[in-house]
């Protein structure tokens, strides 16, 4: 890789294919291309560790580090149960960032939250956590084992909704924007029977996109009344046949499916019903990522990855800046509109 000082907008062109005017206008967010060459642009500056003089500007203002005298160690923390869409892409924001700077980062799975005090103690020696620069902890780590990490003497960041009071900085992907999107984008579709689908009491993000949910449709003089919607977990029968219930009793012209795994059961119930989407039901998914089997589905974009990128500036700016006031930031995204909504059907 060439040396971080000697990168210009020349390097990133020739690599490219592309002039320096392209270049200099994909990094300042100018229109002129598509979005495929501006990611290009984007993700090739940022693995080479280019930097417009806005960026620095901005980041010395923030009072980010811009050169570090040695490298730093940091560890992302992730659940014990293993990976989904959001971890991987939490960490390649995470990782693309500090690379940048000449940082390293780990992954670790948690410990499993059945163990004693004694057992996670062992875990963090066994790690080094201590002796780490900061630690990323990331959303659904068992909260018991969450609090025991929030309590260690590191710099940390969560990429979480933090709990209540938490002393701890963090970033996260704002569902309840999301939430208050998709709601809008189906009410001016003419729908006023929304059915909302998922389970609202595991996570805390989990719980806002319910809360959310309820103001949306209480701000447009709709109620949300938690026994007419599907907010709980269950058995694949009993989840059928609470949907199947829901379906018929409530007679929704439209679904918001607040959680990825979902959504392969709306389908499936509706199918029991003989009904399809969109043309019996339009949909909404909030999805972490574009689905390789609805590609065209309607969803507001989770900048997941944006907020890894974000969380390791944060992470640089409190090891300098240790006594300022923790900080709590949310990413809006835009909003997909796919082709699994219709106008609502006249009453």
């Amino acid at each position: 890789m060439p040396n971080k000082k000697k990168i210009t907008l020349q390097t990133i062109a020739d690599q490219l294919g592309l002039t320096v005017h392209t270049v200099s206008k994909a990094l300042r967010g100018l229109p002129g291309m598509s979005e495929e060459t501006r990611s290009e642009v984007i993700g090739l500056a940022g693995r080479l560790g280019y930097r417009t003089k806005e960026q620095e500007r901005g980041m010395a203002v923030e009072r980010i580090p811009i050169y570090s005298s040695k490298p730093r160690r940091f560890a992302f923390i992730v659940p014990h149960e293993g990976l989904v869409v959001i971890h991987q892409k939490l960490y390649e924001g995470v990782q693309s960032r500090l690379a940048a700077f000449g940082h390293k980062l780990e992954m670790l799975f948690a410990p499993p939250d059945q163990g004693s005090e004694a057992a996670f103690d062992d875990w963090a020696d066994t790690n080094g956590l201590h002796y780490t620069d900061g630690l990323f902890l990331t959303p659904m780590i068992a909260a018991k084992i969450e609090e025991q990490l929030l309590r260690l003497p590191v710099t940390k960041i969560l990429l979480n909704y933090p709990p209540p009071a938490a002393q701890v900085d963090s970033l996260i992907w704002d569902v309840s924007s999301a939430v208050h999107q998709s709601v809008r984008y189906l009410l001016d579709r003419g729908h006023r029977r929304i059915l909302y689908i998922g389970d609202i009491r595991l996570h805390r993000g989990f719980r806002l996109r319910w809360q959310a949910f309820q103001e949306a449709m209480n701000s447009a003089g709709l109620s949300a009344e938690e026994d007419r919607h599907l907010t709980r977990a269950g058995s694949k029968e009993w989840y059928t046949a609470m949907l199947s219930d829901l379906l018929i009793r409530e007679k929704p012209t439209a679904i918001l499916s607040g959680l990825e795994q979902d959504l392969a059961w709306v389908y499936y119930g509706c199918s029991l019903l003989g009904r399809h989407i969109p043309s019996d039901y339009s949909l909404i998914g909030l999805e972490h990522a574009p689905n390789a089997h609805l590609p065209d589905l309607t969803r507001p974009e989770l900048p997941i990855k944006e907020v890894g990128v974000r969380g390791a500036d944060r992470m640089l700016w409190r090891l300098s800046n240790p006594n300022l006031p923790y900080e709590h930031i949310r990413l809006q995204g835009g909003f997909h509109r796919g082709s699994t909504v219709l106008e609502a059907p006249a009453e």
